[in-house]
């Protein structure tokens, strides 16, 4: 078995989801699912619910007064925000783990996820585009694969940082030298695993590559200007963050001056001190 394989099939180690949640993310995929019977299922997790009620109030998600039950937090925030937080909740628990082989502290990838979704909505918000449903999740998990190589697989970084600096590579193309895999190709596989939505399962596998995808690559290039700007600003970075350079299709898309790169960065920031608050983590520290 080559060491690509061996990677590919040790996403099958990596945790399933929640039954509870998984049937929650089934319900949330269908738009005509109904209030009470997305409340009765969000309410048997009660850790789901608390996430839920907190996000609710958040003043990212328009929180205006108390709301303190499922049903007034599933109006007040939508299918669309409903499904967020329930992706937030179930990756924050792996993501704030350290990740050794990238020299992430606890918590490091949680911020950086976080900073990489908010982002795309503000990116989408400057240029007056109306982004898909999915693209905050998409960014939310768009380095998902680092917790399967950095966690679940013995990787040698040394190898991998020393390929990338002496040949000035993106750290995810050293690792396909040396791994024959990259991490975004991991998290695609480990989301497929989990039966996510092909959309945001193809953002994953593009974000560093975004002309790889065939297609509509709206979302992609958003997240791949939201992880660029997330790791400009340092928050959450790593070993990896060297030699990265915006493709040039997604800056024609997305034509990022620098005055507009710094107000999407400084209200990225502020959203995320906002939103930090009230995720499952401590990472507003």
């Amino acid at each position: 078995m080559s060491r690509r394989e061996e990677i590919l099939a040790s996403v099958t180690h990596v945790p399933s989801l929640p039954v509870s949640a998984a049937d929650i993310l089934q319900l949330l995929q269908d738009p005509n699912v109904g209030v009470s019977e997305l409340r009765r299922a969000i309410e048997f997790d009660p850790g789901l619910t608390s996430n839920l009620l907190h996000m609710a109030n958040s003043a990212y998600f328009g929180g205006r007064g108390e709301i303190g039950n499922v049903r007034e937090a599933i109006v007040r925030l939508g299918l669309k925000r409903v499904f967020h937080v329930v992706m937030a909740a179930l990756v924050a628990p792996m993501a704030r783990r350290p990740v050794a082989g990238y020299d992430l502290p606890p918590d490091a990838l949680l911020k950086q996820s976080v900073m990489t979704a908010i982002g795309t909505d503000k990116i989408a918000e400057i240029f007056n585009v109306e982004p898909p449903a999915y693209a905050f999740t998409a960014g939310l998990l768009h380095s998902i694969g680092k917790i399967v190589l950095g966690t679940f697989v013995e990787v040698d970084v040394d190898v991998i940082l020393q390929l990338a600096y002496q040949e000035e590579l993106p750290f995810h193309i050293a690792e396909q030298r040396v791994l024959g895999i990259g991490h975004p190709e991991v998290g695609a596989a480990l989301l497929e695993h989990w039966n996510l939505p092909a959309d945001i399962v193809a953002a994953v596998r593009w974000h560093k590559e975004p002309d790889g995808l065939e297609g509509d690559r709206l979302v992609v290039y958003l997240v791949h200007l939201a992880d660029h700007l997330a790791g400009e600003s340092g928050i959450g970075a790593g070993l990896d963050g060297q030699h990265y350079r915006p493709a040039e299709s997604a800056l024609e898309q997305f034509p990022l001056t620098s005055e507009k790169a710094e107000t999407v960065m400084l209200s990225t920031v502020t959203s995320f001190q906002e939103l930090a608050q009230h995720l499952p983590s401590r990472m507003a520290e």
